[in-house]
């Protein structure tokens, strides 16, 4: 009997161990990564409060453990904006990533700049991210970098929610944001939520889809406290609420049914159709807040959970060259068990050595694996894995498909794609888009002993920024950079001083124009040269006219010949020779675009007829037409806008029209007053020091390379006489 006794009772708790461990997920098999994953970027117009917003989501996600401002008083600074740059000057100047979870699901968040001087950033992470956060002022609603933005996400289909932030700032409106999308954005968007309380008031919001209120309470806003809807604000939450699902019904024919068929819309149904129609970039949810006064963060981590994608519900394609060395679309699957396929967006180096962060498209990777390197031909170990907290790493032994890692001491650029090491996965990322440079400097250390470390240092940044060029000026032997604005080009100079220690001196700035013609002409060109031996023998014939596109910067050669005069070598020597004449144009050097070059017949000689004989007609034919194709320079226009105390606008307008400024919008904000203009750049050089004066310190603008426009005659002259002079002194 005793034995029986002990018998039962072991074997009671035996089976119940079992029950246990059958019920829990190490026995049946958890989701994988990928379902349950979200990758997100934080993107807005300079200091709408980007990193304050990812601060908190850090702090409620439990990563941190303390909340730090951008611009505090601590002397700690927030989490994601670690380098001292980004400290001393209160703006993001790098995109920084980091990993957290929300409830049951994983995050990978990016913290992106808003200054249009790092836009590299921007758009390198939207590259590999599957959702994203569109923060906008509550009380400026949209501006200009929030419109580069915008473009950035529409051209990599990043689904995304929108959160309109600093509702506790006075002026702060934001139906009056929601009408600004609506109408500079082009989007279809509805409210979530409404406000309670404005201004200094507000201290919570009603959410639209469960009609319930919530408040954030505790020393952080972390205790999120639900309550009914209070009297005062019900009728509100109703008729918004109303045209939330109006909005939903005019993209959605299940709410649309539903709606004129008068039938109750649940929550659950709410949330299917913004989901299903978010994914589809058909509609975009309206979240709103206060990230600085820790109210409402919450709730926009809850709806990225529910709106955003996972990594298997978004595609993403690479290309493969077929047996003609033709381009084929593939398409990668989110599939651990696929072979290893992953994209480099972002190089950096820090006190690990070279990072090199990477979004993973298929397969999975551990330590001690091999990759191959598709751009360098190069076979590379891996040594280590990590998953980066800002600047803190934590070294993993693996990753799987859908997940963002930073590879460690590895050779490769951003942009390259690494595949498995077995070599047999033949195929290419599609590439991010990168703008052209707009300002250029000349720099160069201040001591010879220096000469090491800058070139050491020139060819770092060249590597991490696609944006960031580096040239020599024959004539002076000046090193001239090139980037996105003087910011940009001075955050480098500095970052030479500190991270190289070595002390470099900039010249002034000057602006990238670009050379055109506006008419049509023909050509007709006889290149013939005889020495000794043999001979140089070509003739071209076409014509070159303007060329209207949708890219503003874009060249194309036409072979319309007829019959055999050219020989199928000589035209390719043609078209060679037209792509390289583009590279520096007959005026002032810069390049020429919008150019269209028409061959249409020509000759040879059975001797001295030759591939470069071809090349060299083309270059002098080149050079004799666009001078007769009534040329002009173009110059850089920026989307600037000002924002200065109301009682300043007169001197505000003023200076920009002096500037050669075209006015494109005001508005009066309550104190406050915005202007935004068409500006060229080259008339914005000094702008922050007149601004500062008038203002007393209160004004400050932004600006965007918009577009290239033709520059005066008179300003023209200028330039190409300049170039001339330098030209006859070489």
């Amino acid at each position: 009997m005793h034995l029986n006794y002990i018998y039962c009772i072991v074997r009671g708790q035996m089976l119940g161990r079992f029950r246990s461990f059958v019920q829990s997920p190490m026995f049946w098999f958890s989701e994988p990564l990928y379902k349950t994953l979200r990758n997100i970027g934080i993107s807005a117009h300079i200091d709408s409060g980007k990193t304050t917003f990812s601060e908190r989501v850090l702090y409620y996600g439990g990563k941190i453990h303390s909340i730090h401002e951008v611009k505090g008083g601590d002397n700690v600074g927030a989490t994601m904006d670690f380098m001292e740059l980004e400290k001393e000057k209160g703006i993001t100047i790098q995109s920084a990533a980091t990993f957290l979870k929300w409830k049951d699901t994983s995050f990978n968040l990016i913290d992106t700049p808003g200054h249009v001087d790092f836009t590299i950033e921007v758009e390198r992470a939207l590259r590999v991210l599957d959702g994203g956060v569109l923060l906008i002022c509550g009380v400026a609603g949209v501006q200009p970098q929030t419109l580069t933005v915008h473009k950035q996400m529409s051209r990599y289909n990043v689904p995304r929610i929108i959160f309109i932030n600093k509702l506790d700032r006075m002026g702060a409106n934001p139906w009056s944001a929601i009408s600004s999308i609506r109408k500079r954005l082009g989007l279809t968007v509805a409210a979530v939520q409404i406000p309670i309380g404005s201004d200094q008031t507000f201290s919570g919001l009603v959410d639209l889809i469960k009609m319930k209120a919530y408040y954030f309470d505790g020393l952080k806003g972390e205790v999120i406290r639900e309550e009914n809807i209070p009297d005062r604000y019900l009728a509100e939450a109703k008729a918004k609420r109303q045209e939330l699902i109006e909005t939903l019904g005019s993209v959605d024919p299940e709410i649309e049914d539903a709606y004129l068929n008068e039938q109750e819309i649940t929550e659950k149904q709410l949330k299917d159709a913004i989901r299903r129609n978010t994914l589809a970039h058909k509609f975009y949810s309206v979240f709103m807040g206060s990230a600085y006064k820790n109210k409402g963060v919450q709730l926009a981590m809850d709806g990225v959970i529910d709106f955003l994608p996972a990594p298997y519900e978004k595609s993403n394609y690479g290309f493969q060259y077929n047996s003609e060395k033709k381009e084929e679309k593939v398409t990668f699957q989110i599939d651990s068990k696929l072979p290893f396929v992953g994209y480099a967006f972002k190089l950096e180096e820090n006190k690990f050595g070279q990072l090199t962060f990477v979004r993973v498209y298929q397969g999975k990777l551990k330590k001690g694996d091999f990759l191959y390197n598709m751009n360098t031909k190069k076979r590379l170990k891996v040594q280590k894995l990590g998953k980066m907290h800002a600047n803190q790493m934590e070294e993993i032994p693996e990753v799987e498909a859908g997940d963002i890692f930073a590879l460690f001491g590895v050779d490769c650029s951003s942009g390259d794609t690494l595949t498995a090491g077995d070599m047999q996965t033949q195929v290419f990322c599609s590439s991010m888009y990168v703008p052209e440079p707009v300002m250029s400097l000349s720099i160069r250390p201040t001591k010879k002993e220096y000469s090491n470390k800058f070139q050491k240092a020139l060819n770092k940044f060249r590597r991490e920024d696609p944006t960031f060029s580096v040239d020599m000026d024959k004539e002076s032997e000046e090193i001239i950079i090139s980037g996105m604005g003087e910011l940009h080009l001075q955050i480098y100079a500095e970052r030479m001083r500190r991270e190289f220690e070595i002390e470099v001196e900039l010249g002034q700035p000057t602006v990238n124009y670009r050379e055109t013609i506006t008419s049509k002409t023909g050509f007709d060109y006889l290149h013939k040269k005889q020495t000794g031996g043999a001979g140089q023998f070509a003739r071209v014939m076409g014509y070159v006219e303007p060329l209207n596109g949708e890219e503003q910067f874009a060249n194309q050669f036409v072979n319309a010949t007829v019959g055999n005069n050219i020989p199928n070598e000589y035209i390719t020597a043609v078209e060679k020779g037209f792509y390289e004449s583009v590279e520096k144009g007959p005026l002032t050097g810069y390049p020429v675009v919008n150019f269209k070059f028409v061959l249409e017949d020509g000759q040879t000689h059975v001797v001295d007829s030759s591939s470069a004989a071809f090349q060299l007609a083309t270059k002098y034919a080149f050079t004799q037409a666009f001078k007769s194709a009534s040329p002009e320079l173009l110059e850089p226009v920026m989307a600037v806008e000002i924002m200065v105390p109301a009682n300043t606008y007169q001197t505000a307008m003023a200076g920009i029209s002096k500037r050669r400024g075209m006015t494109t919008h005001t508005e009066t904000k309550g104190d406050l007053f915005i202007l935004n203009a068409d500006v060229p750049l080259q008339q914005m050089f000094g702008y922050a020091t007149e601004l500062r004066g008038f203002t007393q310190g209160q004004g400050e603008f932004s600006l965007e390379y918009k577009r290239h426009d033709p520059l005066p005659v008179n300003e023209a002259q200028e330039v190409i006489a300049k170039f001339s002079k330098r030209k006859r002194r070489e």
